[in-house]
């Protein structure tokens, strides 16, 4: 990486928060250089277009905002669902799958603007600065990665606020939030507050979308996923786009209460953390699509297929996105995709997402060999042979012990 001494632009990932709007006027005054504010919409749902106003009132020389949300669906989030990614079998990896894509987006904006730096916001004790200087010294080692957070003196919320007060840096201050948040098309992670109380039940405040079991309706919502080559395409009949489907499967999964998660995890830089997370739709696809691969792939390709799930989880989780082993995983998982066609039968109730009947035209299911019926067709016979074969090495074992 460059000398600080060279820099003489530097582009800033920037949210409008607190931390950004205070970066960029920190960032001017420490490097007496241009900054460049750059903003990913990944389905945050938020009216972005005020940034740039705010952004430009906060010293930035722009600000460019992209829509990132269809790159997101189906280069990010496609290969996690079919990959079945839950980091620690619960998280499903949401903020850890957007990081790389804004990452990449601002490596290839600051190439373009001719930056010699990428700035970002993150603290010195969480994964996205992991995730963020990764992607960025995977595609652009030449580029200095500052983080203000980690180095500045400002070392508390408050000591952030009289900064910008000192400065009229426009912010929105409300001391009312307790909660750290952080939302994408995929999901929503929610940390800090009352939530760093481990054994204390998670205020009724903390979820945002996701209903109360007390307020889900008392009658269950029946929903069928139709798949073509592992993508989901329809809901009910009706085609979606990815990222519209999703849009709808976070609503109504939402409205029935699934997708909770409340868990201790092992963060990247070796300490433990309690998070929330909402993730009706991702609750409900995995689910789905690990049900429709049940019936459609044999035996040894589910078994394997697991043992790479779980080491995408991490790489994903880890920040090597852009490693030539994840590649090679979602290389892997694409054939196994061509034969994940069918429909899958859910019925939503009280928090739960529960499989109740699943179809394909690539079923392995043979009725004539799956039945207890007259009809059945599998040689009973048979099997003592298979048996004494596939327990000979144990047979051969027990009796040389036992002399």
């Amino acid at each position: 990486m460059g000398s600080h001494k060279q820099i003489k632009k530097i582009v800033l990932a920037y949210s409008g928060g607190l931390d950004t709007s205070v970066i960029v006027k920190w960032l001017i005054d420490k490097y007496s250089c241009e900054v460049i504010a750059y903003c990913g919409d990944v389905g945050q749902g938020a009216d972005l277009s005020p940034l740039e106003e705010r952004a430009k009132k906060t010293g930035a020389s722009k600000l460019l905002i992209e829509d990132l949300r269809e790159d997101f669906a189906q280069e990010y989030l496609l290969p996690a669902l079919q990959l079945h990614a839950l980091y620690e079998g619960q998280y499903d990896l949401a903020t850890a799958l957007n990081r790389p894509l804004i990452a990449k987006r601002l490596v290839d904006f600051a190439l373009s603007e001719g930056a010699d730096a990428i700035a970002h916001g993150c603290t010195g004790k969480g994964n996205d600065q992991v995730r963020f200087e990764a992607t960025i010294n995977a595609l652009a080692p030449q580029l200095t990665i500052l983080a203000p957070v980690r180095e500045w003196e400002l070392t508390s919320r408050e000591s952030e606020i009289a900064y910008a007060e000192k400065h009229n840096i426009p912010i929105e201050i409300s001391h009312e939030k307790i909660y750290s948040i952080d939302k994408c098309l995929w999901g929503i992670s929610i940390e800090c507050g009352p939530l760093e109380d481990p054994y204390l039940e998670p205020p009724r405040n903390t979820y945002i979308t996701v209903k109360h079991l007390d307020e889900t309706p008392d009658t269950p919502e029946y929903l069928e996923l139709d798949f073509e080559k592992g993508v989901p395409q329809r809901i009910n009949g009706k085609a979606y786009s990815l990222v519209d489907l999703i849009v709808e499967l976070n609503k109504v999964g939402g409205n029935h209460g699934v997708g909770r998660i409340d868990m201790i995890e092992n963060r990247l830089v070796g300490i433990k953390s309690r998070e929330v997370y909402e993730t009706p739709a991702g609750s409900i696809l995995i689910k789905a699509h690990r049900d429709l691969e049940s019936l459609v792939l044999d035996r040894e390709m589910l078994h394997y297929k697991e043992n790479l799930t779980n080491k995408f989880s991490e790489l994903v989780y880890y920040g090597l996105w852009f490693s030539t082993l994840r590649e090679s995983i979602v290389a892997f998982n694409d054939v196994a995709q061509q034969y994940v066609t069918g429909t899958v039968r859910l019925k939503l109730f009280k928090g739960q997402a529960t499989v109740v009947g699943r179809k394909s035209k690539n079923s392995l299911y043979l009725d004539e060999l799956s039945t207890y019926a007259e009809h059945d067709k599998f040689d009973q016979s048979s099997s003592k042979g298979f048996i004494d074969l596939w327990t000979l090495p144990l047979k051969v074992a027990g009796q040389v012990r036992k002399k």
